[in-house]
């Protein structure tokens, strides 16, 4: 049975869906010995999801280095706690690395973040943005692409609390992680789908934005 997706995801439609929590070990990254063992770790894998978290800004001028750099497999997240560590050489090589493939969302916007700490230049890295439109889906959310291929939810409730922390909640862990593993997901859906053509796509009659309404006429295109 073919799975259907739509152009434009209702973004009223998320609320009731089931919440997707990443499944694995979470292990964070406080000094530079165990950030060298965990980049050995992360470049014997075969894909690898990223993403960073930065404190939130709440007045006017207010400035805040990248905080948190997770990095994941498909069963182990390494949370490396920039903010205490800086960016250490086996990161540089991390983020430098041209044989692992590692997948992000709006990842050219964390790379900007990340050269404000350090220079590099960067390696193998595809950003979901850029790819999502091979299968005709609009939207470029993490949230909204998950609720729309998967049907669960990705919570964004900790995106605003203090990644500064001098430690870490379960809670905050556990977002993390999920963002950077839900990247590799959502990469090896789209390229299945592309791949198969298993997918039916429902078109908007008329562009809609965020909050549009489900009831607009739709035109299902089979693949």
């Amino acid at each position: 049975m073919k799975k259907t997706i739509y152009s434009k995801f209702d973004k009223k439609l998320i609320t009731e869906l089931p919440i997707a929590l990443f499944p694995g070990r979470i292990i964070t990254i406080i000094n530079e010995n165990d950030a060298d063992k965990a980049v050995d770790y992360l470049l014997s894998c075969d894909i690898l999801g990223v993403d960073t978290e930065t404190r939130p800004m709440f007045r006017k001028g207010e400035q805040h280095k990248v905080a948190l750099l997770q990095v994941a497999s498909r069963d182990t997240c390494f949370l490396f706690r920039l903010n205490d560590i800086g960016i250490p050489p086996s990161v540089i090589r991390l983020l430098e690395d041209c044989t692992v493939p590692k997948i992000g969302l709006s990842w050219h916007d964390d790379l900007l973040s990340l050269h404000r700490r350090v220079e590099f230049n960067p390696g193998y890295f595809v950003d979901l943005q850029d790819i999502v439109k091979e299968i005709g889906i609009k939207d470029l959310s993490l949230q909204k692409l998950y609720a729309n291929i998967f049907h669960q939810k990705i919570s964004k409730r900790q995106r605003l609390t203090n990644w500064e922390a001098d430690v870490l909640s379960d809670k905050q862990k556990l977002y993390a992680a999920t963002d950077a593993w839900a990247c590799i997901k959502l990469y090896e859906e789209i390229k299945w789908l592309y791949k198969t053509k298993e997918y039916t796509l429902v078109v908007s009659s008329e562009p809609m934005d965020s909050d549009a309404s489900h009831n607009e006429e739709v035109v299902e295109i089979h693949r």
